[in-house]
């Protein structure tokens, strides 16, 4: 009995041992099989360290692939304290390269860390501070590759832009808007050492950066390089307190062009003010429109008939009286008996007066909402105004006289040049938007695309149609001529704002504005400039908006390869005008004969012919009396 006892917990101890030795084989295989990755990963992290490699930023270009902002390849200073022998004389030879306190260095290469950046000093060094380091061959001293944002056209496109800070972080306009798109991933050399930092003989791994995602822009960068020069030259003419600019195709929302000044360089944004920095005038500046606005009370009362521009008349006395109001036109002395389509040339304050009381308040502000006014557009920037209108309870006969030519509202361009375009493009509200896509930096593979978005019709074609005549008109015959290209059928609207200070309206101080678009037939680009304050001269949307516009849809003819148009009205001439004249054909005609036909040109000869052989300007051709033509002459 005693014995079999013994034998029975014999069975037990060799049963226990033997349950214990097949856990421990299973650990072993699940350890060496399964759980393999994660416990090398752990061991591994104890004796690795890396050096980080930054991603490239996203690349911005413009829609024809012309870049705006990209990056140049630096070097930036990391340190591994363990490794660094010789702690005091590392330090002072870095400091004496970057130019820092002894302490500050000392304090970095001392880190009870794994692995010290050396920020803000140390970061994004130049070629010449780097091999300067690197030549020092310092033991735990390292030079690891940093992109730093570039932006090769300056000062263009800067506020739309924005731009990033030390840590290539967006932190204005587009860059930081689509941060989390443009921003790429860390890789790294990774290396082993010792548990006491000393970096061991082993192979490295290198671990490929991500770079972010690329953006395309609806913009246009020449049309864009001609709103810039415009409006730098305006600055320089006329010192205005600020200025701005919007081009826009008004049949797809796409923002061609945008700027204003005062500008800034987004590489060095450290030496501007916040004021200059952050505030992207075309989405984020409110102000009265003046008679821009006026389009939109002429689409409201063409869209419910209650005009007839060409048969009915008003006579302007120069003033009309609105309550205990007397609102003036801008002619001294009126304009006298006109039609309500020379009430639109003549931009006749009191005509319009008319129309809006004709039309009513409800309807108007029911239309001037539609039109996407006192909301935002929802373009895809950040900074965005709503603009202010009045409450329809607060609109008595005084406010809806002079809402109805632009007065007592406040809007933002983006706002006007959106309206302006739903009321010339068959009558559809279109969300504006600047980004066309963003794509994959490697398969370029679209991770998001932006197409047209309508927000509703506002009114019919057939109205559409007539605004765009009778805008035409305006520039043929009123007081939008100095925007005339000679040839091209050109439409837009002049407005000149009074400025509000402390509630009151400030005398001589105006904004200044032109909408101005073209074929006027079938619209391609929308072009608004607004000059604020302009100095030295006689402040009219006219004389001073409406030539820059007028530069700007010239310099697109080209660029956007529009031809002349059949039909293209004539232009109405006042005293000093420069006039058109059509160049005649004098080819084959004697050098006296030429000189007759060619009577009110200047003629310049090459040759020592008598008879012409060439000319230039050819016949046909349109230009200013009083310009050149050349001929060349032979025997």
């Amino acid at each position: 009995m005693f014995f079999k006892h013994i034998h029975n917990r014999i069975k037990v101890v060799l049963f226990f041992i033997i349950f214990v030795f097949v856990l421990i084989i299973g650990k072993v295989f699940y350890t060496q099989v399964f759980d393999y990755k994660r416990l090398n990963g752990y061991a591994s992290n104890l004796w690795s360290r890396n050096l980080p490699i930054e991603g490239n930023r996203g690349i911005i270009y413009d829609r024809n692939g012309e870049v705006l902002a990209n990056n140049l390849t630096t070097t930036s200073l990391v340190l591994i304290p363990n490794q660094i022998k010789d702690k005091e004389n590392t330090a002072k030879q870095l400091a004496e390269i970057l130019n820092v306190d002894m302490k500050d260095m000392m304090a970095h290469v001392s880190k009870k860390s794994s692995i010290e950046r050396v920020h803000p000093e140390g970061r994004r060094l130049s070629y010449e501070i780097a091999d300067k380091i690197s030549a020092l061959k310092l033991p735990g001293v390292y030079l690891v590759k940093e992109s730093k944002r570039n932006y090769p056209l300056g000062k263009t496109l800067s506020h739309t832009l924005g731009f990033v800070g030390i840590d290539n972080q967006g932190l204005s306009g587009l860059e930081l808007m689509y941060d989390s798109y443009l921003t790429g991933e860390y890789g790294a050399i990774k290396y082993f050492s010792d548990a006491k930092g000393n970096r061991l003989d082993l192979n490295e791994v290198y671990e490929q950066p991500q770079d972010g995602v690329n953006m395309t822009l609806t913009i246009n960068n020449e049309i864009q390089s001609s709103l810039e020069r415009e409006l730098d030259n305006a600055v320089l003419k006329y010192n205005p307190d600020q200025a701005l600019g919007l081009a826009m195709n008004p049949k797809t929302g796409e923002i061609l062009a945008i700027s204003s000044r005062p500008n800034f360089d987004p590489a060095h944004y450290q030496d501007y003010t916040t004021e200059v920095t952050g505030r992207n005038l075309p989405i984020w500046a409110t102000y009265e429109p003046g008679s821009t606005f006026k389009i939109i009370t002429l689409a409201t009362a063409l869209n419910e008939n209650k005009v007839d521009l060409e048969k009915e008349q008003f006579t302007d006395g120069g003033s009309i009286q609105v309550e205990n109001a007397r609102i003036k036109c801008w002619k001294h002395g009126g304009h006298g008996t006109q039609t309500f389509l020379q009430v639109v040339e003549n931009s006749c304050n009191p005509g319009f007066v008319v129309l809006g009381q004709r039309i009513g308040k409800e309807t108007l502000f029911k239309y001037i909402k539609n039109f996407g006014f006192g909301t935002k557009t929802g373009i895809d920037l950040n900074g965005e105004a709503n603009g202010i209108l009045f409450s329809l309870d607060r609109v008595g006969p005084v406010e809806l006289a002079t809402t109805a030519f632009g007065q007592g509202v406040s809007v933002t361009p983006i706002q006007q040049i959106t309206a302006v375009s739903a009321a010339i493009n068959g009558g559809t509200l279109l969300k504006p938007y600047i980004v066309k896509s963003l794509n994959e930096p490697e398969t370029n593979q679209v991770v998001l695309e932006n197409k047209p978005t309508k927000v509703r019709q506002v009114i019919t074609k057939e109205t559409s149609k007539k605004v765009r005549e009778t805008l035409e008109s305006v520039v043929t015959n009123g007081t939008g001529r100095p925007a005339f290209i000679d040839g091209y059928r050109v439409g837009g609207k002049t407005g000149t704002a009074q400025k509000v200070q402390d509630g009151r309206y400030m005398v001589g101080n105006y904004i200044v504005s032109f909408m101005g678009f073209m074929p006027a037939d079938d619209p391609e680009i929308v072009v608004y400039v607004a000059i604020d304050n302009a100095k030295g001269i006689t402040q009219y949307g006219g004389t001073i908006a409406a030539p820059i516009v007028k530069n700007i849809l010239e310099d697109s003819i080209s660029i956007l390869n529009m031809s002349k148009r059949k039909g293209a009205s004539e232009k109405k001439y006042n005293y000093g005008d420069q006039k058109y004249a059509t160049v005649p054909n004098v080819v084959g005609k004697s050098k006296e004969d030429a000189v007759k036909e060619l009577k009110g040109f200047k003629v310049e000869y090459s040759g020592n012919g008598s008879v012409v052989t060439y000319q230039s300007p050819s016949a046909g051709e349109r230009i200013y009396e009083g310009e050149t033509v050349r001929l060349m002459l032979n025997s």
